[in-house]
């Protein structure tokens, strides 16, 4: 990180120019943090930095207040260059609390800015985070951080003081005071968040003026406190021109559905089952009938799922959405899809456990079950994003293969994807691959398994379409005739062909990307949300001379034919994940090298330092 000391015009404060910064807000659930979080984002992006987000957030709706467990935060990472994660180690961290203070601490780094909301610092929420004595007291916290303590609530209070609201509305606006003094302290525009006041308030005009009273004055208090000495300034990164906004994942897997709809000329339909981190998905959606998609909010997972692949049997998209748990009761469905052969999209967005676990937290755990987590042979493509804005292509690609072989998708997203955010590059639609979709009309010759040769897909034929009547089920089909077959050698040949089915989409995965050199001592493997955590991880390595490269996968199933030759090119294979050891168990397995896996099962996305060390372990560490 460099720093260039020069003084602020007009000011007695010292300006200083930063790389990049990552900044944590953390507080109780009912805090607003994720909310200052994403309005201190898009100041952000207008500033033209490029940007990566990790929010976090308790399990429970409501946790007990002042609790360990009921802290929620939410963390960025902006920069002048690329920006591939929302940062390791914290170089401000803004407190709410003391449990915050507890719970996050230990990720600020050596001499990091550390802002506490002194007032909250009493007896009572000492006690719920375990502190014997007020930590804002201790001299060691003091020289090992460069402390300020601030009274954000009195300063709130103080501000708003004349207007007509309770004290709870009046409290409950102090995240903005947070919002207005970090905004001062990293010269980050206030336009941004005043403009969305004007809109999100306008029923209620006097939130609306609290909250910019309150937002200003942090903003001025930090101007003019004689403990803020400096503040930073990250300069624009070198994006590529165009429209730019920004994107959460699961925004962007139902606009790459949206996409793909409008492309293709064929409804969606998505039926789903509201469940954390999915929701989001069926919620953004539903905003946008005027595009031919109608949403069902189904009272279970399985009438979700079924709803969908009636409507693809009917003639339109249909999309289905869940986490691991929904998975699980859908799968008998999806192997109905697979039996039945129609096109059928389905998201999982990954969350941490088994059963109702971690909902909030994100993992990578259900590789397996998206492989292998149906009864008999019931394979169905897989295919996984890597970074919020990439869910938007992967989603659009889902359909598009899913359409063109007749057969599941599965998109594996996970919840730091889903929730996190970058900025996206709006695409011009012409430029998105052609999603040619032909139904049958004509009953001459007509069959209903009768083949494509290039990709083995059946038929797609609206019901209802005169001389084109066939059966529809899960029972065991002939092929060709569709007719009921209990024929051992038909289920044979027809188990054969659904697995060649899948495997045919490999003819169309473009060559493997190797970032770094084409042979050396280490290939990094990822696949998901571990993407940006490895390439930092990798790029670091790079700089210090060591041979390393990486390879993100975005088809899981099948994988690119050229994988097995560039596995073989390096002396070791490296595979991070958010698991136990998934993917590393299916390298070994299928292409029969000694992969070592690099695991963490903890709620949280990979750190790049932790890979860092990964690496220096199998190849050294720098001299």
């Amino acid at each position: 990180m460099s720093e260039t000391a020069t003084p602020a015009a007009g000011r007695q404060k010292s300006l200083k120019e930063l790389d990049r910064a990552v900044i944590r807000f953390a507080g109780d659930s009912g805090d607003g943090m994720q909310l200052t979080g994403e309005q201190f984002t898009t100041e952000s992006a207008w500033a033209g930095n490029d940007i990566a987000t990790l929010p976090n957030f308790p399990a429970e709706i409501r946790a007990p207040a002042g609790t360990l467990f009921g802290v929620s935060s939410f963390q960025l990472q902006f920069g002048s260059q690329r920006v591939y994660t929302p940062g390791d180690r914290l170089d401000c961290l803004v407190t709410m609390n003391p449990a915050a203070l507890k719970v996050h601490l230990r990720d600020l780094k050596t001499g990091g800015l550390l802002i506490a909301n002194t007032q909250a610092f009493e007896k009572r929420n000492l006690d719920k985070a375990g502190y014997a004595s007020n930590p804002l007291e201790d001299p060691a916290l003091a020289e090992r951080y460069r402390l300020h303590r601030v009274d954000m609530t009195a300063l709130t209070l103080e501000a708003i003081k004349d207007l007509p609201l309770d004290t709870k509305e009046k409290d409950r606006t102090k995240n903005f005071f947070a919002l207005g003094l970090v905004s001062w302290i990293y010269t980050r525009p206030l336009e941004p968040t005043l403009e969305w006041m004007k809109k999100k308030f306008t029923k209620n005009p006097s939130i609306a003026e609290a909250n910019t009273r309150v937002l200003k004055a942090g903003h001025a208090y930090g101007e003019t406190a004689e403990i803020f000495g400096e503040h930073y300034a990250v300069e624009a990164a070198e994006m590529a021109p165009g429209l730019y906004r920004a994107m959460t994942g699961n925004r962007a897997l139902a606009w790459g559905i949206l996409a793909a709809a409008q492309r293709s000329g064929v409804p969606v339909v998505y039926g789903a089952y509201p469940i954390t981190p999915a929701s989001d998905i069926l919620h953004e959606l539903a905003l946008h009938k005027r595009f031919r998609v109608r949403t069902i909010q189904a009272e279970d997972e399985i009438a979700a799922v079924t709803a969908a692949i009636g409507a693809s049997f009917g003639g339109a998209i249909g999309v289905t959405g869940s986490s691991g748990p929904g998975i699980a009761l859908k799968g008998e469905a999806i192997g109905l899809a697979v039996m039945a052969e129609l096109p059928l999209v389905v998201f999982n967005i990954q969350r941490g456990g088994p059963s109702t676990g971690l909902p909030t937290k994100t993992e990578q755990a259900d590789l397996m079950q998206a492989l292998y987590g149906r009864n008999s042979e019931s394979p169905v493509v897989v295919l996984a994003p890597a970074t919020p804005g990439d869910c938007f292509y992967v989603a659009y690609e889902a359909v598009r293969i899913a359409a063109k072989y007749m057969m599941p998708v599965i998109v594996l997203s996970d919840g730091f994807l889903a929730n996190g955010s970058e900025p996206w590059l709006v695409p011009d639609p012409d430029t998105l691959p052609p999603i040619d979709v032909q139904f049958r009309t004509s009953p001459e010759g007509f069959f209903p398994y009768l083949r494509d040769p290039a990709t083995l897909a059946r038929p797609w034929v609206r019901p209802g379409t005169p001389g084109l009547e066939h059966r529809i089920g899960g029972i065991e089909k002939q092929d060709v005739t569709g007719n009921i077959s209990y024929d051992p050698e038909n289920h044979d040949h027809m188990v054969r062909t659904r697995a060649e089915k899948v495997r045919r989409v490999a003819q169309e995965i473009p060559p493997t990307t190797i970032n770094g050199p084409a042979t050396g001592d280490l290939l990094v493997v990822g696949w998901g949300g571990t993407y940006g955590a490895i390439t930092a991880a990798v790029e670091r390595a790079q700089t210090e001379g060591k041979t390393v490269a990486s390879v993100h996968l975005r088809h899981l199933n099948p994988l690119p034919p050229d994988l097995g030759h560039i596995l073989r090119e390096y002396r070791r294979v490296l595979v991070p994940e958010i698991n136990s050891g998934q993917l590393v168990r299916v390298l070994r397995a299928e292409y029969l090298v000694d992969a070592v896996g690099f695991n963490r099962v903890r709620g949280l996305p990979l750190a790049s330092e932790e890979i860092s060390e990964a690496v220096n372990q199998l190849v050294g560490s720098p001299a």
